[in-house]
This record gives C-alpha cells, structure tokens and sequence, in this order.
C-alpha cells in the first residue's frame, strides 16, 4: 500500500472547487485512492461527498492511500494538485 501526506495549499480548504477538482482527478486514476486525516480512516477521494465531508481547511495536512499497480503515481499526481492553490484560476466573482 502506497501511503504520502500534502498540505493542503488551497487557503479554503477542500471547498466545493477544489474538492471538484481533486475528485475528478482521483476518478482517471488506476486505482481508488482514498484522502483522510492523517491516523484516521479515509474516504474515497472520487466521491465529492466523502472528500467535502471531512472538511478539510487551508494549511492542514492529509494522507492519501491507494494499492495495486500504479498507486505511487496516482497518489504523486493528486498531492501535487492539492499542493497548489486551487483557487489562483478561478474566475472573478461580479
């Protein structure tokens, strides 16, 4: 089982955004990946309702899990996107 930790660079957190963002990621993946607070169960980071729950805010770290073949990249991949600030490109609100 491949297991790293990220600190969320988003300064919201997993809001609706880049929640999105992150589940869409996680569903082209090989293998299911699963996102939690680091010592506790995870949830299924392809399901925007698991990863919104767990209310994750700006700055706090989680620890992505996945198995099977190709789960160190996957899980390289999506803790290089939740490094980021999801947030920076989107569009200004009127």
């Amino acid at each position: 089982m491949a297991t790293t930790r990220v600190k969320i660079g988003s300064a919201v957190g997993l809001h609706a955004r880049p929640a999105g963002l992150l589940v869409q990621a996680a569903s082209r993946q090989p293998v299911p990946v699963l996102i939690g607070r680091p010592g506790t169960a995870g949830v299924p980071a392809a399901s925007i309702l698991a990863v919104m729950s767990l209310g994750v805010a700006g700055g706090e770290e989680v620890e992505l899990t996945a198995e099977g073949e190709g789960a160190e990249a996957a899980l390289e991949e999506l803790a290089a996107l939740l490094a980021q600030d999801l947030d920076a490109d989107a569009p200004a609100k009127n």
